[in-house]
């Protein structure tokens, strides 16, 4: 069965989340992911309070970007939320948006080489491993975390290009892909993390979760056409879903068949109602889907 989630987008004030997150649990929803996008609110801070607040519902960060912090004390963090509330913690990993990163002047010669680095290093201190390493943007000397998680961890990687997406078949235990991912990029997609599977000898389960906007309520053709507008693909065709909660489980489906494993569907930067959204997922949409 398709795992279904939304986005707790950090447009809407961070002191909306707990009410966001307590309507979540209470409604049933799988998981609700959080982004860290410059300069809006924290993935870490926003996790951990989410959490706290539930007791059964998943909380992801999609994603963590890694210019921005040290492997060492970022796996750290992410061991301890592992520990604390065991099973519901998903941590994604991604090479940040450049330019943001180029603003506060972390931007990486090589962003690849710096997540494969983060992405070895991360999941090597999570797995309990004492870790050296002497890599172009990670340094570690003897590194091993006192506590570790007790299970092991997944840990996702954001991808987009071609070269990224083979990267976190190779090296990561999941893809996050963005909300323009149709269903044959997403096939797209697939082929190039098998590739990157396949080069790593990698036969382990890779979760792959696909964000998709979604738009329900008056006006939602419209707005939905808004959104995709700002990336230039208003006219993409099987792109975001608007309607009822019968036309966007359908698109959910779509996706599922393409290959996803969790469907996360994302409110517009202009949602007023963030509760709502999340109810409406959990309620309406979630029993549609199969």
């Amino acid at each position: 069965m398709t795992s279904l989630g939304a986005v707790f987008r950090p447009q809407s004030p961070p002191e909306q989340l707990r009410e966001v997150a307590l309507a979540a649990e209470a409604a049933g929803l799988d998981q609700l992911w959080l982004w860290e996008d410059c300069f809006l609110e924290s993935g870490i801070a926003s996790a951990a309070a989410a959490l706290a607040w539930t007791e059964r519902l998943k909380v992801g960060i999609g994603l963590l970007p890694v210019p921005l912090r040290n492997a060492a004390i970022a796996s750290m963090e992410l061991a301890t939320l592992h520990r604390l509330f065991p099973g519901r913690f998903l941590p994604g990993l991604g090479h940040g948006v450049q330019s943001w990163m180029g603003q506060v002047g972390a931007r990486a010669e090589s962003p690849l080489t710096l997540l494969r680095e983060h992405l070895d290093a991360t999941r090597a201190l999570l797995r309990g491993e004492r870790v050296t390493t002497e890599g172009r943007y990670v340094r570690l000397d003897g590194v091993a975390l006192d506590w570790p998680p007790a299970a092991p961890t997944p840990v996702f990687a954001g991808a987009k290009g071609p070269r990224t997406v083979r990267l976190s078949g190779a090296a990561a235990d999941g893809t996050i892909f963005e909300a323009s991912t149709t269903p044959a990029d997403l096939r797209a997609g697939l082929r190039l993390i098998e590739e990157g599977r396949a080069e790593a000898g990698r036969s382990d389960d890779h979760h792959v979760l696909v964000y998709m906007t979604a738009v329900t309520g008056p006006d939602a053709e419209r707005r939905l056409r808004a959104e995709l507008a700002l990336d230039g693909r208003e006219m993409t065709p099987g792109l975001g879903a608007a309607g009822d909660a019968q036309t966007i489980a359908k698109a959910v489906e779509q996706l599922a068949d393409a290959g996803a494993d969790s469907v996360v569907l994302q409110p517009t930067a202009d949602e007023t109602d963030p509760v709502g959204f999340v109810r409406f997922v959990a309620q309406e949409v979630r029993p549609l889907v199969g």
